[in-house]
C-alpha cells in the first residue's frame, strides 16, 4: 500500500529575475513501512523533495499525496497539524532548541500534539533517549553536547511520537560508524514494530546499503535504482 504518491511534481524558485527549476516533473510511490534512500549530487533537489513531502513547502505544480491526504494543497495551519500528527524530521543541522535540554527537546513534540500525562511523556522520552544512547545526557543543553550527540537527540525527537513517516536529511553525517549503525538499527526496529516509513536524503554508503529502495535524483529528475535484497 502506498503511503506517498507523487505525480508530475515540479518546483521552481524565483531568484531575482530568473526562474530556477529544482524539480522537473517527478513521479514516484513509496509504500508503507518502506526504508528508502534518495541519493544524488549536492544541489540535485533532494532536500527540496523532502521539504515537499514533509509539508514544509508546496510544489509549483503536480499532485502529492501522503497518507491519502493531498498535502500539496494544505493551508499553512493544516500542514502544521498534519506534520505534528503524522511526521517526524531529522535535519542535517539538528534544529534543536538551544535553551532546552536534550530531554525537553525530545519531549517538545509530545507537548504540541498529544494529550499525554507528564508521567507518560517522561517514560516515553527516557525510553527513546536510552535507545539512542543519550539517557545520561538528558539534562544537558545542545551547547553542552558534541555534534554526534546532538544528532542522536534529533533522531530521538523524530521517533518519540511514533510517526507514520520519518524524513531524514543526512541523519548519520555527524555520527561515528558504530553509532550510525545503532541509529539505523533503531529505525529499522521502529519500522518493523510500528510500520514507520523512513525516507532518507543521503550520501552515506551505510544508509544506501541498508535501504530497500533507492531513488536517484539528478538535475531535477528522479529514477528508481531498484530494490535491495
Amino acid at each position: 500500500m502506498s503511503l506517498i504518491h507523487a505525480t508530475d511534481i515540479k518546483k521552481h524558485y524565483r531568484v531575482g529575475e530568473i526562474d530556477v527549476p529544482a524539480l522537473k516533473g517527478v513521479d514516484f510511490e513509496i509504500d508503507t513501512s518502506a526504508f528508502v534512500a534518495i541519493v544524488g549530487p549536492s544541489g540535485s533537489g533532494k532536500s527540496t523533495l523532502l521539504n515537499l513531502i514533509g509539508c514544509l513547502d508546496h510544489p509549483s505544480s503536480g499532485t502529492l499525496l501522503v497518507n491519502e491526504v493531498e498535502v500539496s494543497k494544505l493551508s499553512r495551519a493544516d500542514a502544521a497539524d498534519f506534520r505534528g500528527e503524522h511526521l517526524g524530521f531529522v535535519f542535517q543541522d539538528f534544529n534543536l532548541v538551544p535553551v532546552l535540554t536534550a530531554y525537553e527537546n525530545v519531549e517538545y513534540p509530545l507537548l504540541m500534539v498529544r494529550g499525554w500525562s507528564a508521567d507518560k511523556r517522561h517514560e516515553r522520552v527516557m525510553k527513546i533517549l536510552d535507545a539512542v544512547g543519550m539517557k545520561e545526557q538528558a539534562h544537558k543543553r545542545p551547547d553542552q553536547l558534541s555534534g554526534g550527540q546532538k544528532q542522536r537527540v534529533a533522531v530521538a525527537r523524530a521517533l518519540v511520537g511514533e510517526p507514520k513517516l520519518v524524513l531524514a536529511d543526512e541523519p548519520t553525517a555527524n555520527l561515528d560508524h558504530d553509532t550510525a549503525y545503532r541509529i539505523l538499527n533503531l529505525m529499522k526496529k521502529m519500522r518493523d514494530d510500528f510500520g514507520t516509513t523512513f525516507v532518507f536524503s543521503t550520501h552515506d554508503p551505510k544508509i544506501m546499503s541498508e535501504a530497500e529502495v533507492t531513488f536517484i535524483l539528478e538535475d531535477g529528475k528522479l529514477s528508481r535504482q531498484g530494490e535491495n535484497a
